[in-house]
């Protein structure tokens, strides 16, 4: 599936092409970034995995998977000069949609309560706080905890 959502921002499925520019963007949007070798595996294994684009240049990306009814949002990020341009909720939207297509009927993230940014997209967007996860990500003091959030496809429309 690609979408055309303005003239010059296409969402598409991600290339191994793509991964230099998307292992800039990670770097530089996360202090412990995944590695190339998660990227290359979650391409490899078939998880969903789609980069955001404006007049071709990759400036986001997200992976996600959906098993029977459920989706889980692994990654989504924006690159740091694209911010504040509505990019994270595009693409997001876009994200749940295909997760609908797939049989979803909710989805699961975890995001560090620090990310205030990330943790307000997601209320924006209907997700509540279902649990945490004790020291689930490193941290420069050690591990941070993780929010678990959760948001019902229900009510959804899509094309």
């Amino acid at each position: 599936m690609v979408a055309v959502v303005q003239p010059a921002l296409e969402i598409r499925s991600m290339r191994r092409s793509d991964l230099d520019a998307v292992m800039a963007i990670e770097h530089n949007a996360y202090p412990f970034p995944w590695s190339i070798g998660i990227f290359k595996d979650c391409l490899r294994i078939g998880y969903r995995c789609l980069v955001l684009t404006d007049s071709g240049r990759v400036c986001g990306y997200s992976v996600f998977s959906v098993a029977v009814d459920e989706a889980h949002l692994l990654n989504l990020c924006i690159a740091e000069a694209e911010r504040r341009r509505g990019l994270a909720t595009l693409l997001l939207e876009h994200v749940m949609a295909e997760m609908i297509l797939a049989g979803a009927d909710r989805v699961y993230l975890e995001v560090r309560p620090s990310n205030r940014a990330a943790t307000r997209l997601y209320a924006r967007q209907g997700f509540r706080q279902v649990g945490r996860r004790p020291g689930y990500y490193p941290d420069d003091d050690g591990r941070e905890d993780a929010l678990v959030m959760v948001r019902h496809l229900e009510g959804i429309h899509h094309e």
